[in-house]
């Protein structure tokens, strides 16, 4: 593309599509196109691996618009003072979403968890390009994996309330 921008015309006569008031600001040509070629000299000098592109893709696919995010109110790793002597401590985990409390102790052997209040749920376990483990609550609210996560992962738990996904975090 060659000329520049003057009252919607480049000086090769040729009129471009400008922003919505028909006039680009001060830079704003110079700044799309720059990104522009930006953008195409990454995606052939550096492009994004296809294994993290198909994780990106199924992260989006597991996005569910109407769940309530449950925050990382507690961690073991960050929060808890360090016991003397104690080896493999299991790290512990609460997360709070409107009124919805879930503890979980991640250990080698696997996880084990509470729904607060008590009740049944159904929940899955999201690790990655992985396929989900599902778990369920009892009446006590209480569950348990038999695998622990590897890499990132995140609970999504369907109630009685409704659905409640905990942030993502490392293992």
């Amino acid at each position: 593309m060659s000329g520049t921008y003057d009252d919607g015309v480049f000086d090769d006569g040729a009129a471009r599509e400008g922003p919505a008031g028909g006039r680009f600001g001060e830079g704003e040509l110079e700044d799309g196109l720059l990104e522009e070629e930006l953008r195409q000299a990454a995606a052939i000098l550096d492009p994004v691996p296809a294994v993290l592109r198909a994780i990106a893709v199924e992260a989006h696919a597991l996005h569910d618009l109407r769940a309530r995010v449950a925050e990382l109110t507690f961690d073991s790793l960050v929060d808890a003072l360090p016991v003397r002597g104690a080896e493999d401590a299991p790290r512990m985990l609460t997360f709070d979403a409107d009124g919805v409390t879930v503890d979980v102790e991640l250990t080698a052997d696997g996880l084990i968890g509470q729904v607060l209040p008590p009740g049944p749920a159904r929940i899955e376990m999201l690790s990655g390009p992985r396929r989900f483990a599902r778990l369920t609550a009892d009446d006590m609210g209480r569950f348990t994996g038999e695998a622990p996560p590897a890499g990132p992962f995140a609970l999504r738990l369907r109630t009685g309330g409704g659905v409640v996904v905990t942030e993502w975090l490392r293992a």
